[in-house]
């Protein structure tokens, strides 16, 4: 299956399943969706502030996250790394949680091999931290590309007044960048593969 084809079935799943009954979401999730949807329209700057090393393509790059696209069950948040315009970051209410996506594009818009990875929450979470371990999907996904070390892959998403939190965990991993809300910036270029 082509990878077009493949972000446009996953994009459709995403989209039906968002039209569950969503009411069954719990107040902590709700909560930290508002929370992030209320920075909808701004972007915020951001730098790495554990797991950096030399030549990671983060450390030495300005890191934009951008809250671009939201409605009452979808958020759709480009992650800028310097001129690499190639990362969206998707979040839908599913009914039973919410889903973490990573929207991978190639420059001239196309899917990127290693793209709609992420996962699910399974737990109730707290109004400013949800948590997403990698779903079954993104497991067949990193052992074919081989780096089945991902498989452990868990998701972590923060949100406080003055800070918006992006981190990956994993055995011997632990990568993560802050963004900093008080200060919004200039708004970047549109994402890869977007209108």
């Amino acid at each position: 299956m082509k990878t077009t084809t493949l972000t446009t079935l996953m994009t459709l799943l995403i989209s039906a399943s968002s039209h569950a009954a969503f009411t069954t979401s719990v107040p902590e999730q709700d909560a930290f969706f508002d929370l992030l949807r209320a920075h909808c329209g701004k972007a915020y700057q951001g730098q790495v502030v554990s797991g950096a090393k030399a030549g990671d393509g983060f450390s030495d790059k300005t890191l934009v996250m951008h809250v671009r696209e939201c409605s009452d069950d979808q958020l759709k948040i480009p992650f800028h790394v310097g001129d690499d315009h190639s990362r969206t970051w998707i979040l839908t209410k599913t009914g039973a949680g919410i889903l973490l996506k990573h929207d991978h594009r190639q420059q001239d818009g196309s899917d990127d091999e290693s793209t709609m990875y992420g996962g699910h929450t399974n737990h109730r979470g707290w109004a400013n931290a949800q948590s997403f371990p990698a779903d079954d999907y993104s497991k067949d996904l990193f052992t074919r590309l081989g780096f089945p070390q991902s498989n452990g892959n868990i998701w972590h998403i923060y949100i406080y007044p003055e800070v918006f939190s992006y981190q990956l965990t994993r055995d011997g991993r632990d990568f993560k960048v802050d963004f900093d809300l008080s200060k919004p910036v200039a708004l970047p270029p549109t994402p890869w593969g977007y209108q």
